[in-house]
């Protein structure tokens, strides 16, 4: 009985450290697969900081140009302004009467029709001879 005792601590043995030496080789591969999740973990976390950056570049960027186009636009608006002053003092002095007198004489010295001065300069016949004969 001693030698079957004897053998069966021995396979007993044996089997205990087939489990142990699997429970390693298992480990191992635990451990393989635990290091390639934290490298892509890692790589992924480089990725999302990477992204990060990125994004807060566009927000600075956007919000400069934002701010460009604002004063671009204020700058606009001061030069429409402008603009519309000029026009309404040129419309003053396109209908002052000095503007119509010296426009008929020009135009009478260039050898146009009183017609054709009354027509192009807003006046009527009357005035533009009036003009004429005073010239």
């Amino acid at each position: 009985m001693s030698t079957a005792l004897l053998v069966f601590f021995s396979i007993t043995e044996i089997a205990l450290l087939c489990i142990i030496v699997l429970f390693f080789v298992r480990l191992r591969k635990s451990e393989a697969l635990l290091s390639q999740v934290q490298a892509k973990q890692e790589e992924f976390i480089n990725r999302l900081h990477f992204n990060a950056q990125l994004e807060n570049q566009m927000v600075a960027t956007f919000e400069q140009r934002q701010s460009e186009l604002a004063e671009l636009n204020d700058q606009l608006e001061d030069r429409i302004k402008k603009l519309k002053k000029l026009m309404r003092q040129a419309d003053e002095y396109s209908k002052s009467p000095q503007f119509l007198r010296q426009i008929v004489l020009d135009g009478h010295r260039a050898g146009k029709s009183p017609a054709v001065l009354a027509r192009k300069s807003g006046l009527s016949l009357d005035e533009v001879e009036l003009i004429i004969g005073r010239g």
